[in-house]
Formats: C-alpha cells, sequence, structure tokens
C-alpha cells in the first residue's frame, strides 16, 4: 500500500515545477546549497543536460555532491529506489537528513516508459516514509505534457510552481490511485503463428523445462543480435522470471521473446498475482535469503512493466539490441 504519510513523517517529497534553465536552478542549486551549509549529504540525479546545469553553477562547492545522470542511472525506473535513491541514502551515516534531486520524467521518455515513471514516482512515498530524506523532483512545464504535471501533482504531497509561486500542499495528492492506474494491461506480445515469422519465440514453460526454456530464450536473443552482457542479462532475467512463475505464479507459465523499435523484448505470464507494489524495489539485505528475482530483473533491464491482476501476472523486460 502507499498510503500517505502523516503530517508528522519527517519525510518529504516535493515536485517542483520549472519552465526554463534560470527556475530551474532557482529551484535546485539553493537546495543543494542548503544541504552543504548543514552538512548533509545531498545527492543530484537528474538528465546529463541538467546535470551540467547544476554542476557549472556549484562550481567548486559541487565537490562535496553525488552526480548522477538519471538517463543511464534511471532509464529502468523500476530501478531508481533501489539503485538510486536507496543506495544513496542507505550508504550515509545515520543522525542526518539526506537530501536528493530526482528528476526520473523528462521530455523524450517513450510511451512504453511512461507508466513505469509514474508509478515509481508514486512508490518512493512508500519507500521512504518514516525516513529523514527529502527528494526534490523538478518537472518541465514547458516540455512535459498536461498528463505528466497532473500526474505530478498526484504523486507528491507538497508542490512548488513555477516562478515565484509558494510551496504548498498537493490538492490531488493520490499515490495509490496512480499505482492503480498506470498497472493497466499491456499490449499483446506477439503470436509466432500470427505471420510475424522466425522472430517470435513463444513457448509454455513449467518446473521441468526452467533450463531448455532459459536457452531456448538466450539462443534467440542472439539470433536478434544481443551479444555479451545484454545476452548474459537476458540468461538471468528469463531464469528469474520463469522461476518465479513456477515457485509463486501456479507453477506454469508462457515464455515470449521477440524485437520491438531496437530492443528485445522478454515476457513472461503466469497465474500468479503480485500484492506488493514495492516488490523488486527494495534493495536486499546482506543476511536476505530469496527474494531478489524481481530486484535483480529490475537492475539489468533497461525497461520493466508490470500488469497484474486476478487472472495473473504479466512482467515484460526491454533490452537494448
Amino acid at each position: 500500500m502507499t498510503t500517505p504519510a502523516g503530517p508528522q513523517d519527517p519525510f518529504v517529497h516535493p515536485a517542483l515545477f520549472y519552465a526554463d534553465a534560470e527556475e530551474y536552478l532557482a529551484g535546485t542549486v539553493p537546495f543543494v546549497r542548503a544541504a552543504l551549509a548543514a552538512d548533509e549529504p545531498v545527492a543530484v540525479a537528474v538528465p546529463g543536460e541538467n546535470l551540467r546545469l547544476i554542476q557549472d553553477e556549484l562550481g567548486a562547492d559541487g565537490a562535496a555532491v553525488r552526480f548522477l545522470d538519471m538517463r543511464e542511472a534511471g532509464r529502468n525506473p523500476g530501478r531508481i529506489i533501489p539503485g538510486v535513491l536507496r543506495a544513496f541514502a542507505d550508504a550515509q551515516p545515520p543522525g542526518r537528513r539526506v537530501r536528493i534531486i530526482g528528476e526520473p520524467i523528462w521530455a523524450g521518455r517513450s510511451p512504453a516508459e511512461y507508466p513505469a515513471c509514474a508509478q515509481h514516482e508514486a512508490l518512493i512515498n512508500a519507500a521512504f516514509r518514516g525516513r529523514e530524506v527529502t527528494i526534490l523532483c523538478p518537472y518541465d512545464t514547458a516540455r512535459l505534457d498536461e498528463r505528466a504535471l497532473a500526474d505530478a501533482h498526484a504523486t507528491h504531497p507538497v508542490v512548488i510552481p513555477a516562478g515565484p509561486g509558494a510551496e504548498r500542499a498537493s490538492a490531488a495528492y493520490d499515490p495509490d490511485g496512480v499505482v492503480a492506474r498506470y498497472n493497466e494491461p499491456l499490449p499483446p506480445a506477439p503470436a509466432p503463428a500470427s505471420g510475424t515469422g522466425p522472430d517470435v519465440l513463444g513457448v509454455a514453460f513449467d518446473e521441468d523445462s526452467l533450463s531448455a526454456v532459459r536457452h531456448m530464450a538466450t539462443d534467440h536473443g542472439a539470433r536478434l543480435g544481443l551479444s555479451g552482457l545484454a545476452l548474459e542479462n537476458l540468461a538471468l532475467i528469463t531464469a528469474e522470471l520463469t522461476t518465479n512463475s513456477v515457485i509463486h505464479g501456479g507453477g506454469t507459465g508462457v515464455l515470449t521473446v521477440w524485437p520491438e523499435d531496437g530492443y528485445v523484448l522478454c515476457e513472461v505470464r503466469d497465474k500468479g498475482r503480485l500484492t506488493d507494489p514495492l516488490a523488486g524495489r527494495r534493495p536486499a539485505s546482506r543476511d536476505q535469503r530469496g527474494g531478489r528475482g524481481l530486484l535483480l530483473v529490475n537492475l539489468l533491464a533497461d525497461l520493466v512493466r508490470t500488469h497484474s491482476a486476478a487472472e495473473g501476472t504479466t512482467i515484460r523486460c526491454y533490452l537494448g539490441r
């Protein structure tokens, strides 16, 4: 559940709206300088062009800041909480507030990526509830569409309007609603017999065929142009998803692998149901046994889309060729 944090919750999650570079710097640089003045750990994870704006404005003061290009570190939105935000916050010594600027939504995110981005922004509130952390999320009002801007009000309890407007509570705050709304059925995977030809691999699997299916997926990925690390990632993702289906998804499933828009897509459907929206987004503890499969998938894939309902779950992963 992503129940909104109470008024005493130490976690702070504002959306910063900006229309140009001047407003961007006016909203982000004082945030960073305030952290530095208070000796608070601070990270900036934003797209490269905005990263350079902040670095140039900070000058030598930027030496104490952790900088990450979100186009790389967060290209899969499902990776951002465990691999960027929690990775930084969890590494800091206790007793000090941690500050992070995170900009996961930018103009140019694809239609396939955006729903995962919106769900990520909603789930931040549950992932950090009760922690002394502030995550400031900038939104470009000049280039993002109305849906993205409206969703920002729903995923952030506090909004900072573009220009001279004062920070205020969001009247539209509804992170649970955003998570549910974007838990949408995915476009059907192509069927091998639909005339799409040999580019589509579709195979049912059970416990006895896990190894064979993994090899089939890897061989097919190689035929579609994957090699090296990307091909290894496909093998690992296939192994984790199919094993999860056997253990948690009713014992059987269907694997489909096909090319689309420069990616190789790997999809697993089964009869299980994901009830934890943060599954695969929590870093694994050192003594944790099991429960790492979806986390590994998020860390390896370029994009992960999920749909889960009473009739079953579909997990679709994108790997760049």
